[in-house]
Formats: structure tokens, C-alpha cells, sequence
């Protein structure tokens, strides 16, 4: 498979990525759930819930809208920041569904560049239970990814996936591009 070489998919642990930050697939409140929200809440500790918490009173008391990212500390996790982000719920987004997850992803790593972050890690953005299909939420964040890094970013970036499965989907969807 021909990738852009400062792109990366691996099966694993997100909140075990020893990166300058990891993207957490977040929900509006910023107050954890499930899925790899709440893993990222569980790994990290209170920490990243009392930086969330203050970001919703100073920031978002409406909560984060769908395609912004904030950061907070990783807390225990080996990475030093934990950057949120909102992903579009499939069914509700309509026609603007590809952008609001584009969106995820450049809002995601014009925050890590912001953090002077050198590689960053993420999750499939919506592709759980905001139910997203996980080939064209593949597309959408490859094709966002590899735009911004050939502005002449200096950045890693990781795909980790939970399942073997998932990586396969998300290989088959970029060879597909770089194809047509």
C-alpha cells in the first residue's frame, strides 16, 4: 500500500501511544462516555476532567460543537496532551456529514501544531456508535490528514485501530484513493 509516508496505521491501545498528543473521539459535553472517549477518561484520570470541565464553564458552556478540537493534559497516559474533538453523528448530519469529520481531523492537527506537537495518534473519528461507515470515514480522514501535512507541516501521524479489522477497511479505502 502506498501511503503518505508521514501517515501511519498500526492496531493498539490509543492511551498507550507515546506521542506528543492523542485525539479523543469526543461527545459534545467533553464529560467522558463510552467507547474510546471514556477509555481515554479512564487512562488519564480526573485530570483530564477537571481541564474539560473548565473548558466547558470558560470556553464552551454550550458545549464543544461538532468539528472544533480543544486540548488538555493526557494526565497518566504516556502522551502530554489529550486533544478532543467532536465527530458528526451519521444519521443526523445530512449533506454536511463529510465536512463536519474533515473538520475533526485539520481543527485535531492545527491544535497539535499549535502545541508545537511533532506526531500526534487518532482514533476513527464517528465510526462507533455515531455510526459513520468506516470506508468513506476513512476516505474523508485521509484525504484531510494528507492536505494538511502537504501544506508543509512537519508532522507523524497515526491511525490506531482497536481491530485488525478496522485497519484492513481503512487500508483497502486508501489504496483505493491513491489508485483513482
Amino acid at each position: 500500500m502506498n501511503t503518505h509516508p508521514d501517515i501511519l496505521l498500526k492496531v493498539g491501545d490509543i492511551t498507550k501511544e507515546n506521542v506528543c498528543a492523542i485525539v479523543n473521539a469526543a461527545n459534545y459535553s467533553l464529560m467522558g462516555g463510552g467507547g474510546v472517549d471514556g477509555t481515554i477518561h479512564r487512562a488519564g484520570g480526573s485530570q483530564i476532567l477537571d481541564e474539560c470541565r473548565k473548558i466547558r464553564q470558560e470556553q464552551y458552556p454550550e458545549g464543544l460543537p461538532t468539528g472544533k478540537a480543544v486540548a488538555t493534559t493526557a494526565g497518566k497516559m504516556p502522551a502530554q496532551y489529550v486533544i478532543h474533538t467532536v465527530g458528526p453523528i451519521y444519521h443526523q448530519c445530512g449533506q454536511a456529514c463529510p465536512s463536519l469529520l474533515a473538520s475533526c481531523y485539520t481543527s485535531s492537527l492545527q491544535t497539535a501544531v499549535g502545541l508545537g506537537c511533532k506526531d500526534v495518534s487518532f482514533p476513527a473519528i464517528s465510526t462507533g456508535i455515531y455510526g459513520y461507515p468506516k470506508e468513506e470515514a476513512a476516505r474523508i480522514a485521509y484525504e484531510a490528514v494528507k492536505a494538511f501535512l502537504e501544506e508543509g507541516h512537519d508532522l507523524k501521524v497515526y491511525f490506531i485501530f482497536h481491530h485488525f479489522d478496522d485497519k484492513e477497511i481503512f487500508e483497502r479505502a486508501i489504496s483505493k484513493l491513491e489508485r483513482d
